[in-house]
């Protein structure tokens, strides 16, 4: 498998957008996220010839969703197709992937003369669910905190490391913002505790901002992780999805 991974880091916020392609340029892919700067996803598509089969959104936030249904829609060849690309979101945030300018609040500004209906396709990505495309295997490791439904993506390569695409969740040396409506940093060190800190060091961490790391590094140098295993962190109030009891 000659695998070819590549960021696009786009829009305002800077985010990553990442092609991955088992076969390398002229053959499948899929995209995880799409920031509202859909036409330079496009044309990097058409540079490697690539035909892209589904799109992996880690959560609803709009400068990860604002691209997504003109790329889907536009994908290959500019035009409208007939058969639709899936779009995968894990259903908590799937009202942002619907109505990216009403969730977006003053960011909705900016995107202004982009093509923003909601893809027609839209699959759900729960916990554990697997997602096969182009030949490639992800498996959906739902990570609340950062939003209800931030999700990251593990993609398990033969005679390879893993490969986790951490959306906001896990960034090289920080975390995600938990600040915005739906956010819990308890929550987000629970998700943290249970669905990341056990995967093999190895793990390569593709974030949604920032520079590739491991899940080594992160464990060994990252603030938040140290205090995390330190038990700095009072979680015990608190359920897997982040709720307090009673």
């Amino acid at each position: 498998m000659a695998l070819h991974i590549e960021p696009l880091t786009l829009w305002l916020a800077q985010t990553n957008s990442w092609i991955v392609a088992p076969d390398g340029p002229g053959g499948e892919c899929v995209l995880v996220d799409a920031p509202p700067e859909p036409q330079a996803i496009l044309d990097r598509l058409n540079e490697l010839e690539l035909r892209l089969v589904a799109l992996l959104n880690t959560h609803g936030h709009v400068d990860h969703v604002g691209g997504v249904g003109e790329v889907v829609r536009h994908a290959h060849d500019g035009h409208e197709h007939a058969h639709p690309i899936p779009v995968h979101i894990h259903d908590d945030d799937k009202h942002m992937l619907l109505d990216p300018v009403g969730t977006s609040g003053q960011l909705g500004s900016h995107l202004e003369g982009l093509d923003v209906r909601p893809p027609e396709l839209i699959e759900s990505l729960d916990d554990g669910q697997v997602v096969r495309g182009a030949g490639m295997t992800f498996t959906a490791v739902h990570t609340p905190g950062h939003t209800p439904g931030s999700t990251c993506l593990r993609l398990d390569v033969e005679g390879a490391p893993p490969i986790l695409f951490s959306g906001d969740h896990l960034f090289a040396g920080s975390i995600g913002r938990t600040d915005f409506p739906g956010g819990s940093f308890e929550q987000l060190m629970v998700s943290m505790q249970e669905k990341i800190l056990p995967l093999p060091d190895e793990t390569a961490v593709l974030p949604g901002h920032g520079p590739i790391t491991s899940v080594e590094r992160e464990r060994k140098t990252n603030p938040f992780l140290l205090e995390l295993q330190a038990g700095a962190y009072d979680l015990s109030k608190f359920t897997p999805r982040g709720e307090r009891w009673g």
